[in-house]
């Protein structure tokens, strides 16, 4: 069994002011800087243009959209090979970092994205990318310190790319960039982080550091209470640090896999008219997927129950839905506007992602179905 959880990560407040002393470490001269407009209508990517500008040549690209796309990557792509760039840098949530992922993947791979998704066998055909480093605004993900990344592609499906390679070369967590961020982003985003640890804790692979590190993050986000105390609070320093390691923690126990609500999200996240969040997606569904794997993952529930400070025999799907409620979370699909007639497609998509290999108890045809209508 080989383990590997961590790139090189520089974790504290105030980190991204090393951000040059980080690329000069890596050889870095002229890197793409991949972000989105939403942090450039607020400022935040004039933060690293104030901290680089004198020692690097820099390229910016600010277009992601909130599920990264084959035809933004395409877009940056093409930004880095016209300026010559040498390293592409993630900042902002996962969208950024996923579509940087895709972007050093393709700077230095022959033929179409596609061809790399895991969903079509690419696994194995990644090497070495260019360099890739990665700056988180949110803490949900976790993308800084994980082997994968999720691009919506030209024909309309939500595919992953994984591999070892795809580990950025360094990782830049500052939970102070997380302060502000609004209590709706917070809550979705957090909810992400806390799917991944339940989610990683109930696969079946063995694995149990990945295990521990998942039980640390549902205490950091439940127990400890940073997830409803970041919501309440945006200035809680304390709060976006616990979130923020309890993300990077969510990404590191998935390395032993994730399941059906990821499944499920993914099915629903390749909606371009609805462009729903992707964490959101994972709280309005973890409930239905907790009923229905319940009996098949021996004692962990309990397990999860203490970690989450609560008595042992508690039912996990309730209290799921009590906390989205608490933090404002949708309380079904439907209020996202997922409509029934959605269903088929929403299954056939589903039955094929590659977080099924890892899932307690596989669906049927049916029961996928059943689950996308409890979660209505």
């Amino acid at each position: 069994m080989q383990l590997n959880y961590f790139n090189r990560p520089y974790f504290e407040n105030g980190a991204i002011n090393k951000i040059s002393e980080v690329l000069k470490s890596l050889g870095i001269k002229n890197p793409l800087i991949c972000s989105d407009p939403g942090l450039s209508s607020i400022g935040m990517t004039d933060k690293i243009k104030d901290l680089i500008a004198n020692d690097f040549s820099s390229s910016f690209y600010e277009e992601t959209p909130a599920n990264p796309t084959e035809k933004a990557v395409n877009e940056a792509l093409e930004l880095y090979k016209l300026n010559d760039c040498d390293c592409v840098i993630g900042f902002g949530g996962g969208s950024s970092i996923d579509l940087a992922k895709a972007v050093a993947l393709m700077a230095n791979h022959e033929g179409n994205l596609i061809d790399y998704s895991v969903n079509e066998g690419g696994y194995g055909k990644i090497t070495e990318t260019v360099p890739m480093i990665a700056i988180p605004t949110t803490s949900g993900t976790g993308s800084e310190v994980s082997v994968g990344s999720l691009i919506t592609m030209n024909d309309g499906r939500k595919l992953i790319f994984a591999s070892p390679h795809l580990m950025p070369d360094a990782a830049i967590c500052d939970p102070e960039l997380t302060i502000g961020l609004p209590p709706i982003l917070t809550a979705g985003a957090g909810m992400d982080a806390l799917t991944h640890c339940i989610e990683a804790i109930l696969s079946p692979i063995n694995d149990p550091p990945a295990e521990a590190v998942g039980i640390d993050g549902i205490e950091k986000i439940i127990k400890e209470e940073s997830l409803v105390r970041a919501c309440k609070d945006g200035q809680d320093k304390e709060a976006r640090w616990g979130m923020m390691m309890a993300s990077t923690e969510g990404a590191m126990a998935f390395s032993k896999g994730l399941g059906a609500v990821h499944s499920m999200s993914h099915a629903l996240g390749a909606n371009q008219e609805l462009r729903l969040h992707h964490g959101t997606l994972n709280a309005v569904i973890l409930p239905s997927v907790l009923r229905f794997n319940q009996n098949h993952v021996g004692n962990k529930y309990s397990r999860i129950a203490l970690a989450m400070g609560i008595n042992e025999s508690s039912n996990l799907a309730n209290e799921i839905e009590k906390l989205n409620e608490k933090i404002g979370m949708p309380g079904s699909l439907t209020e996202m506007g997922v409509t029934e007639d959605m269903i088929p497609g929403l299954v056939a998509h589903a039955i094929t992602d590659p977080s099924n290999l890892t899932t307690p108890r596989l669906p049927s045809q049916e029961e996928w179905e059943k689950l996308f209508l409890e979660a209505m």
